[in-house]
């Protein structure tokens, strides 16, 4: 039994993709070094490309604002301590971009560091800059509507908080998740009592599939995922003009506590109304699209539309960065298109759970259909191009937007990038194959590696070609070059260093925050190796009790060493009385599946749910709830620790930039 505590309480290290290290964990950009001039002069030429005296965004994030966040931004928990602090951005206010940064993307950072409470238009309000996304109010006749509250608690009551300072005491009446991220739910308990929802006073509504979205779509691959967003996220870079400067969509992560209360209400069609305090909420679902489980509505009474997380001030990820299943860009679109014929003859303001609003119908219009017609051309040239015969790499390198599109500042790829969205449109209709038969049975990279560096004369000869291409200012070629050197010799801190000079003025230059936090997260690891740091959990009670058991059991499955497992056969019943639920977990051919109880199982575990959701959340362990008498064993208890011996342990802090080295896993 001794496994199974370590194996439960390692079920999740991620929530949304989205990983909670707090900023004071990251070291200073003492590493960093100075931009050269081929990037300074690459970041100068933007400011030439680009319509930098449209101001109208500036007016528009200022528009409707009330108070600001109060603590100069910094909002604590229970403890003392913080998990958001927007004055750490304060370095870019009214200052013009550096010359390490992209000047577009600082422009967006100085937009995003706009925060406080905000009129969105009468009986709607916003408080933006208080986490990752926005939370919205919405005014009924005697109570208020929240949308979208945020990631954790803490920063979800502290605006709400500051709303009614300012709007009043209004009982909250409602809560809506608009999709199944964490940062458009996590932060529920700090604006509802669980108690106010069961007796009925506080409706919960969500897309159709939410709660099996929210808690599984990074279960199965969380820690990889996990591992990932350190780097998407900027949470191992110092906020500095040479570190990270956001995400583009957000400025980062709260570190509070993430929560979760179910629906009471579930969106399981178009068109379907919910009258909720005096107002009519109508509905269109958007399955697929940025999430899997998300939605737009619109309520008449206010002329107000909200398109979730699908129409924003960036172009979005259609792939994310941190690894995730692709999404679909023609539906994407599509429900942008749906929602214009809906109701875009009527909308008067288009509000979101990120960025600022756009005012007036014809705006509001023209908003629309930009971004829709973004999404679809992605999708409609990526497929041309593939037609034509161009494989992926080759139509994100040749893919433009037009300027009718490009020049919208809207549709800038702060967030998602013209590239990899691409790549993602490609993928999602053709995989990973792109049909010529040289590049379908690869060595992996160690192996491409050696060959690689013996090819060019050894190391020494290809650190030698390497400098004089950085000093050229060919960055990508250099990267590309000195991965092979660094994969075959991991150890050279020539090629590590080399190469992180290159990566670092890559990120340097980008318009893309998480691309640019990429770049410069592997810089720093290049130069000061992984360093491990305090890795929060973000398996909160809420999540662990909405997790369906059989989810539970599909991810043993994955813990499962198979070539370890090969030629056993073990059967264990499970028993969990206080759900009634009884089922079976069965190791044969390298496999574990789950089913109703067998005949004759080697060991039956008797345990109720509760106690079980314990040994997940790490409040007690297995051994604990047997010597107490909460779990009872039957059978042959030997075959039930064979069995847990053999489901591996992840670690977090696995190499990104190095190889990893080939083991029985």
């Amino acid at each position: 039994m001794r496994y199974f505590a370590r194996m439960l309480g390692l079920v999740f290290s991620a929530t949304a993709g989205l990983l909670f290290l707090s900023s004071s964990y990251a070291q200073d950009a003492k590493d960093a070094k100075a931009p050269t001039e081929v990037t300074a002069n690459a970041n100068a030429a933007v400011l030439k490309k680009l319509p930098f005296k449209d101001r109208q965004d500036f007016e528009d994030v200022k528009r409707g604002f009330i108070a600001p966040l109060p603590n100069g931004g910094v909002i604590k928990n229970a403890q003392g301590e913080p998990v958001w602090d927007l004055g750490a951005y304060d370095f870019a206010e009214g200052k013009d971009a550096p010359e390490s940064v992209n000047p577009s993307l600082w422009r967006q950072l100085q937009l995003l560091s706009e925060g406080g409470l905000y009129e969105v238009s009468p009986r709607i309000y916003q408080v933006r800059s208080a986490d990752l996304s926005n939370i919205t109010f919405i005014e009924g006749d005697k109570g208020v509507v929240v949308m979208d509250p945020l990631i954790s608690a803490e920063t979800a009551k502290a605006a709400l908080d500051l709303y009614r300072e300012h709007r009043g005491d209004k009982p909250v009446v409602g809560v809506i998740y608009t999709h199944s991220h964490i940062d458009h739910y996590g932060g529920v308990r700090g604006v509802v009592d669980e108690e106010d929802v069961t007796a009925g006073k506080v409706k919960i509504i969500a897309p159709d599939g939410f709660v099996d979205e929210a808690v599984s779509e990074n279960v199965f691959a969380g820690n990889h995922m996990s591992r990932r967003a350190s780097f998407m996220y900027g949470n191992l870079l110092p906020k500095d003009p040479r570190g990270s400067l956001g995400t583009g969509l957000g400025l980062g992560t709260s570190v509070g506590t993430a929560t979760l209360i179910e629906p009471t209400d579930t969106i399981t069609r178009d068109g379907q109304q919910i009258k909720l305090d005096g107002l009519t909420f109508e509905f269109i679902l958007a399955p697929g699209s940025e999430a899997p489980s998300e939605m737009h509505f619109y309520i008449p009474e206010l002329k107000a539309l909200t398109a979730a997380e699908n129409s924003n001030h960036t172009l979005h990820n259609l792939y994310t960065l941190r690894g995730a299943k692709v999404r679909n860009a023609r539906a994407w679109s599509g429900y942008l298109n749906d929602t214009i014929q809906k109701w875009g003859e009527e909308a008067e303001v288009l509000y979101g759970p990120h960025h600022w609003p756009t005012w007036g119908n014809e705006k509001v219009v023209n908003h629309l259909k930009k971004q829709r017609d973004l999404y679809k051309y992605l999708n409609d040239q990526t497929l041309r191009m593939a037609n034509h015969g161009y494989n992926m790499v080759e139509a994100a390198e040749m893919m433009q937007l037009p300027p009718e599109l490009a020049s919208y500042w809207a549709n800038r790829g702060y967030y998602g990038s013209i590239n990899h969205d691409t790549r993602a449109v490609w993928n999602y209709y053709l995989g990973y194959f792109d049909g010529n038969p040289a590049r379908l049975y690869p060595l992996p990279p160690t192996d491409a590696g050696k060959k690689y560096v013996e090819y060019m004369g050894g190391a020494q000869n290809l650190l030698k070609l390497a400098q004089k291409d950085f000093d050229a200012g060919n960055y990508r070629w250099v990267a590309q070059v000195l991965d092979n050197l660094v994969s075959a010799e991991p150890d050279n801190q020539a090629a590590r260093n080399l190469l992180a000079d290159a990566l670092e003025q890559l990120g340097y230059q980008q318009e893309n925050g998480p691309w640019r936090n990429f770049f410069l997260s592997g810089a720093k690891e290049l130069r000061n190796g992984i360093e491990r740091m305090p890795v929060p959990s973000t398996a909160s009670p809420d999540t662990i009790r909405s997790m369906p058991i059989e989810l539970f059991f599909d991810f043993l499955a994955i813990r499962l060493n198979g070539p370890k497992a090969a030629g056993k056969n073990i059967a264990i019943n499970l028993s969990l009385p206080d759900v009634e639920g009884n089922y079976s977990l069965v190791l044969e051919n390298g496999v574990l599946n789950y089913g109703p109880p067998v005949e004759r199982p080697s060991a039956t575990v008797t345990v109720n749910r509760s106690d079980l959701n314990d040994v997940i959340l790490g409040t007690a362990t297995m051994k604990d709830k047997v010597g107490s008498g909460a779990v009872k064993v039957t059978g042959d208890e030997k075959q039930l620790d064979a069995l847990l011996s053999l489901l591996d342990t992840f670690d977090f802090w696995w190499n990104l930039v190095t190889p990893n080295q080939p083991s029985d896993s």
